[in-house]
């Protein structure tokens, strides 16, 4: 017979072997794709991994400060190495290990939260806060701080401070009224 309903009933096996073909092939990605979110990507690692270098670099700059070691310090920082300061100072490299070896500025605690790296090529941007106690010439330049420092990867593949500013958080005494 091939009237219009051995027709119909080509194409319904037709459609149940392509819905089932389809079926089968959903099934198989879902039990691939766990497999294969599980498997590290290359720039997620490699992210990480940056990620992980500049956190070192962030308590090592840490360390430095509130022990006063400039041989580290120096190390930290690139040659051409510019800070504003809360007060708006520019400081260069030379100006920054002066003071601190001087012990014009001194830091006693130091606490660092609310970080976040961002990478753009071979610069990482590092944002945070911080609570200070310390002196500066002997005045007291203790509070809580947000402050951006940059670094940029150099030709030898060593991360260098370039950049830094900070700023003081100004805390509003009419919202706890």
């Amino acid at each position: 017979m091939q009237g219009p309903e051995s027709h119909l009933s080509v194409n319904a096996s037709h459609h149940s072997l392509a819905g089932l073909k389809l079926v089968s092939l959903l099934m198989a990605a879902m039990c691939v794709n766990p497999l294969y979110a599980a498997v590290p990507k290359p720039r997620l690692r490699r992210h990480e991994n940056l990620h992980r270098q500049i956190d070192h670099l962030e308590h090592v700059w840490r360390e430095a400060i509130l022990s006063s070691d400039t041989a580290v310090m120096s190390s930290l920082l690139a040659n051409d190495y510019t800070a504003i300061t809360p007060n708006g100072t520019l400081q260069t490299k030379q100006d920054a290990l002066t003071n601190l070896s001087s012990g014009r500025v001194h830091f006693t605690e130091l606490s660092v939260s609310d970080r976040k790296v961002r990478f753009y090529g071979n610069t990482a941007v590092v944002t945070s806060r911080a609570q200070v106690q310390g002196t500066n010439n002997g005045t007291s330049i203790s509070g809580d701080f947000r402050y951006t420092r940059v670094y940029v990867r150099n030709a030898e593949g060593k991360w260098k401070i370039v950049s830094f500013e900070a700023s003081r958080i100004h805390h509003d005494t009419r919202a706890s009224r």
